[in-house]
């Protein structure tokens, strides 16, 4: 294959390895070292991914973690422009501030489905087991150049917005990766079973109902404490919803599977831990609260928890 998914690692690892350096040397940072070094370790998981054992990549992940739990992860500076120019250049592109936005969906939708089985000189230009997050990869890529251009900036400029980014949200970027591995490590640590045998044994799930509201609110508690939906699903499915709701009220597997994950995603709306969807969009739009996305979303997210309950009740045994 032309493409592979290690390639956009790499990249992701020097915009880091560049990130860290940035911070270095910004000398109105308090904290430029700690900062730096940590910025410098995420790099290095992804350049030198593969050749680390998983004992060094644990370490380094604990290392980055006392770091961001010491408060060793601070804001620099970086010569923002000021409101005017801001809006001197906001109103000079229009619209077209959206293009590059819109380049990434699209590049990733044609790539996964016009271009997955495309040859050239007998290789394969996508990698095909990864061609969705290759093609993500790729649009990103067309995206910055897009925004360069659009903009007359430099890739270094863009760095540097990367870093400003990067800075404004912190330690919060590496909690999806953190929170994906915390739940494979859950997972097989047998946390399923221990979670059916507490279940089974302080709550009566003879009454058919009890049964779906103890998987649904499951899914969305054990989501709040994870922040990762895919992270409590094997969990609660394990522990509740295929020895209860399959095994004892016979329910499609389908439906018990797809209205969990629709719970599990209630709890999402409601934890800062969901970082990337709840902590990342308040410091992008800088809002004095930090919790403000949370705090608006509580009152979607129960309802739609007493709906899909509803509808696992009735929809279970179709």
């Amino acid at each position: 294959m032309i493409l592979k998914l290690e390639y956009f690692f790499y990249v992701l690892g020097a915009m880091l390895l560049l990130v860290a350096c940035m911070s270095l040397a910004d000398r109105h940072n308090p904290k430029r070292w700690t900062s730096g070094l940590f910025w410098a370790l995420y790099a290095l998981i992804y350049l030198a991914g593969d050749q680390l054992s998983p004992v060094a990549a644990g370490v380094l992940m604990v290392v980055m973690a006392l770091i961001a739990g010491f408060g060793g992860v601070a804001l620099g500076r970086h010569g923002d422009r000021t409101q005017e120019e801001r809006k001197s250049s906001a109103q000079r592109l229009g619209h077209r501030l959206l293009i590059p936005a819109l380049i990434i969906p699209i590049t990733t939708v044609i790539g996964s489905t016009l271009f997955k089985d495309v040859h050239l000189g007998g290789l394969l230009l996508l990698d095909p087991k990864n061609a969705t997050l290759v093609s993500l990869g790729c649009g990103s890529l067309f995206a910055v150049a897009t925004a360069c251009w659009l903009t007359r900036s430099t890739p270094l400029q863009a760095m540097r917005e990367s870093r400003r980014l990067i800075d404004h949200l912190g330690w919060a970027v590496v909690l999806p990766h953190m929170l994906a591995v915390l739940g494979l490590l859950f997972t097989e640590a047998g946390m399923g079973k221990a979670v059916a045998h507490v279940v089974t044994s302080y709550i009566n799930l003879d009454v058919r109902l009890v049964a779906v509201a103890v998987y649904c609110i499951g899914m969305a508690l054990f989501t709040i404490i994870m922040g990762n939906g895919f992270a409590a699903f094997p969990v609660i499915a394990g522990g509740v919803g295929i020895p209860v709701l399959v095994g004892v009220y016979h329910a499609n597997p389908a439906v018990m599977a797809a209205i969990g994950m629709f719970s599990a995603y209630c709890g999402t709306l409601m934890t800062p831990m969901a970082a990337n969807f709840n902590i990342v969009p308040a410091a992008l739009l800088e809002l004095p609260d930090k919790n403000a996305v949370v705090k608006i979303q509580v009152g979607t997210a129960l309802p739609l928890l007493l709906a899909n309950i509803a509808l696992l009740y009735f929809l279970m045994n179709m």
